[in-house]
């Protein structure tokens, strides 16, 4: 459910023309046609899409860095095309490529950052937070590529924004990082700031987002909750349920598993059973192996993933 106060961005049919290319004839490239959604606050609203699909583009003209050629945006109720200095301070953006000068060092960079701010964050507890005094003598150009990000996330928040955007914030993070950067992200969505982000990782998607809208071909193709995606789409194709064990190779299960349930043996003794799965068929199954003194060496469960839903929209096909 969405939330009933003001959002903090709006976009009603964007279209995005590049252009001319000399590939396409001298004409203009479409990259987005007539995307729309709502960013409400206190939530974090993911844009999923493969690469190409859009998402950076969006998330560009949302925040008036690209002029768009058609639609309208309203950014914490402003048109970013037109609006002020004001409007640019209460927006925290970190770019994929994070945009960061290579010979500045962190701490300097972010205390320059946070004398934009009329009320910036707190930045020693923003740097002991992201990690940031472990490396910050040095250089940008020889930071990691999570270092980077972590800086990058910094300096889009030290200002304390209304609303962040953030272009594929785990790029580059080993699992600490993701974890303490996941962290901090879930809080400042508890505590009221309206989030906007995008990636093609959907086990990011997953975990963080409260609303999300897949991008596919510069247009949102389908829009909802985790739990509404997986619960409304679905595919001939795509099994709502797999069932994966490891066992005797070979094994025929022809007479036990009812039609609308399909076998692969993917290698020399380990399975899967993928479909409709119910409490029936697995009792079926485990009678059969014991009637047969079959112990599987392993087994598990796997229920339908937004990676499933995703690819059932968008295709199968590399772009």
């Amino acid at each position: 459910m969405r939330s009933t106060d003001s959002p903090v961005l709006t976009i009603d049919g964007l279209i995005k023309d590049v252009g001319p290319l000399a590939s396409l004839d001298g004409k203009m490239l479409r990259v987005v046609s007539g995307l729309s959604l709502v960013a409400e606050r206190g939530q974090i609203t993911a844009l999923l899409g493969a690469n190409g699909a859009g998402k950076t583009t969006t998330l560009e003209c949302a925040q008036g860095l690209q002029k768009r050629t058609g639609g309208t945006i309203s950014l914490l109720g402003e048109d970013p095309d037109t609006a002020g200095a004001e409007l640019r301070s209460r927006v925290g953006v970190m770019l994929q490529d994070g945009g960061l000068p290579p010979s500045a060092r962190p701490l300097p960079l972010l205390r320059h950052v946070a004398g934009m701010y009329a009320n910036p964050m707190d930045l020693d507890l923003l740097v002991e937070r992201l990690g940031i005094n472990q490396f910050s003598r040095t250089n940008v150009r020889r930071l990691s590529g999570g270092q980077k990000q972590r800086l990058a996330l910094a300096a889009a928040l030290v200002g304390n924004p209304d609303i962040l955007f953030l272009d594929e914030p785990s790029a580059g993070l080993d699992p600490q990082s993701r974890q303490i950067v996941f962290d901090l992200i879930a809080e400042l969505r508890d505590a009221g700031m309206g989030i906007v982000l995008t990636t093609h990782l959907m086990d990011d998607a997953e975990r963080l987002a409260d609303y999300v809208y897949i991008i596919d071909g510069g247009h949102n193709v389908a829009e909802g909750t985790v739990a509404e995606l997986l619960a409304h789409h679905h595919s001939t194709d795509i099994a709502d349920r797999t069932l994966f064990f490891d066992g005797p190779a070979g094994m025929d299960f022809s007479a036990v598993l009812r039609t609308g349930l399909h076998v692969t043996e993917t290698r020399a003794g380990s399975y899967s059973v993928s479909g409709a799965l119910t409490p029936a068929d697995l009792a079926a199954l485990t009678a059969w192996w014991a009637e047969r003194n079959i112990m599987p060496a392993s087994l598990r469960l796997e229920a339908r993933s937004l990676e499933d839903v995703f690819l059932d929209i968008s295709g199968r096909d590399l772009r």
